[in-house]
């Protein structure tokens, strides 16, 4: 038998990230935690980075979802701490940016003290996910949104983006 808060639960986890709708909240690793409390689904999340504008859809679609499935009152939790990143999320998720021509973030940098700003643009070693190649270049550090850049492959000349390290 399943319980309340693993359907909750369940359901949760199928809300898609409204910028990269191939990946879901859980897959992304946005989705912390659901929990109930007395009648109340109470879903907690972690933007992925400070100001992320999707995080009023990712909360209004979690409503939405979790009511939809016949939970009369839920919540939505703002998590900030520990920061989210980019090793949250799943090798399915991985999987899925890939099959979507996107490029997945490589592992998140490591620093014990602050993180030195540096111009000009990051250097990865990426693939492309169109074509595999490992020839790749930067095009910007800004691509169709923030936590995205923008690269091309020099085989292949097919521009593609990077989901960002954080």
């Amino acid at each position: 038998m399943v319980s309340v808060r693993e359907r909750a639960a369940a359901v949760a986890a199928e809300v898609r990230d409204p910028e990269m709708p191939m990946l879901t909240l859980a897959d992304l690793g946005v989705l912390r935690d659901v929990q109930v409390d007395g009648d109340t689904v109470v879903a907690s999340i972690t933007p992925t980075y400070s100001g992320c504008p999707a995080m009023a859809t990712m909360r209004d679609d979690l409503v939405h979802r979790l009511t939809d499935a016949g939970f009369a009152r839920v919540e939505v939790r703002v998590v900030l701490s520990p920061a989210w990143s980019s090793d949250w999320i799943t090798e399915h998720g991985r999987a899925a940016l890939r099959a979507a021509g996107l490029s997945p973030p490589g592992p998140a940098p490591r620093s014990s003290g602050p993180v030195p700003l540096t111009l000009g643009p990051a250097r990865r070693a990426l693939t492309c996910p169109l074509c595999g190649s490992s020839r790749t270049e930067p095009v910007s550090e800004f691509g169709a949104t923030a936590c995205k850049a923008l690269y091309r492959c020099a085989d292949c000349l097919e521009p593609f983006d990077h989901v960002k390290e954080i």
